[in-house]
């Protein structure tokens, strides 16, 4: 089914069912697009909801998250309510290689479409099910959206735990959508290559709820760790509130002392060898127990010179800094513009659009050109 080192992408001759919306499962299938599936969205009448979030450029329905999600997929506009177009779906999937959707269990079924039957139907299919909560948990069933998954999860009492600020706050950023989506796309190429070894089909099951409070609790467990704990939850460095970006003359630095003798030397390069000398912080112990004093020495110091003139300074010494950026910089950093990160294409009906590449590189495969997301039932007819 694929051969290796072709120059073709990975995924080509991989057929994917899309009956997703939103941000999780799209941003699951775009990852699949990407890598040379040929997905087909399928959308109700009045299409992905997402498709209206931002101004879009030129056409209703094309706004900028649904273009940067859904690229590279054509759209079929179907309602399952209509025997004919229940009966369109089924022939797509009889001959699909994943059926992936986010419809939940009692709603997918009373359409048709639920895993029992899809698998009778196709046995080989993979049958990739985006839920917000795993279906054997008293949550099962339950709504989820990111905000609704950053409160369960506790990521939202992270920033109380650095500012001192006791109200609950979400992370400005659809991060619990976009984890999941990405354990959805390698739970669903890792079907793949199971039924490559065995020729067989199988239901997966991806819950937000837990990809997401797996992805938090990597190092926030903590001391949680250990039955019975030796410390609370939360991974001290990221929660420390010292440890921010630095101000200097011009604006703002990210400085990383991560390694043994780091702070010393920062803080010496920066003019205060006489601090950064004191016995106190020559045990891992004086150090740690230092934490507040020597951030709060390097923040006394670096407004002393530019940014551009620390850069220079810390990687001469090979430490660990960038230059703060906001948003609206991103366009013009050096480095992804050697590394064409940002591509710029025209769209059929959009006009000249920007998107983000894949940013992974292959030996075997280069990406040198993305597809588009497309209009509402687009293909229908195709």
């Amino acid at each position: 089914m694929f051969a290796p080192n072709d120059g073709m992408p990975m995924l080509t001759g991989l057929k994917v069912v899309d009956m997703t919306s939103i941000v999780f499962g799209p941003y699951c299938t775009q990852i699949l697009a990407d890598f040379g599936a040929e997905v087909t969205k399928i959308e109700a009448p009045g299409g992905d909801f997402f498709r209206y979030a931002g101004k879009p450029a030129q056409t209703k329905g094309m706004g900028p998250g649904f273009i940067a999600l859904n690229r590279g997929k054509k759209s079929v506009l179907l309602d399952l309510k209509d025997a004919a177009d229940a009966e369109r779906l089924q022939t797509m999937i009889a001959e699909a290689d994943i059926f992936i959707h986010n419809v939940r269990s009692e709603a997918i079924d009373r359409l048709g479409f639920g895993a029992e039957a899809m698998r009778a139907l196709n046995p080989a299919l993979i049958y990739v099910h985006c839920v917000g909560f795993g279906s054997d948990g008293p949550y099962d069933g339950l709504q989820a959206y990111d905000d609704v998954i950053q409160a369960a999860s506790g990521a939202t009492s992270l920033l109380p735990r650095v500012d001192g600020n006791p109200a609950p706050r979400y992370l400005p950023s659809l991060i619990a959508d976009k984890v999941a989506g990405l354990h959805a796309a390698y739970a669903a190429m890792a079907a793949v290559i199971h039924r490559m070894r065995t020729d067989e089909g199988q239901v997966v099951e991806v819950p937000m709820f837990e990809a997401f409070t797996s992805f938090i609790m990597k190092e926030h467990l903590a001391g949680l760790t250990f039955d019975p704990p030796n410390a609370g939850a939360g991974y001290a460095r990221q929660i420390d509130p010292d440890r921010q970006p630095f101000p200097t003359k011009d604006g703002y630095i990210s400085i990383v002392p991560y390694r043994p003798g780091h702070f010393q030397l920062v803080i010496g390069l920066m003019g205060d060898a006489e601090f950064a000398a004191q016995e106190r912080f020559s045990t891992p112990q004086g150090l740690t127990a230092a934490l507040p004093e020597l951030y709060a020495k390097i923040a006394e110091l670096a407004p002393s010179r530019t940014t551009a003139e620390w850069l220079d300074v810390f990687r001469e010494a090979e430490i660990p800094a960038m230059a703060v950026r906001d948003l609206d910089d991103m366009l013009d950093d050096p480095h992804l513009d050697a590394t064409g990160f940002f591509t710029a294409s025209q769209h059929p009906t959009e006009g000249k659009i920007r998107q983000t590449r894949e940013p992974s590189r292959f030996s075997g495969w280069k990406a040198d050109r993305l597809g588009h997301a497309p209009n509402l039932g687009e293909h229908s007819e195709d």
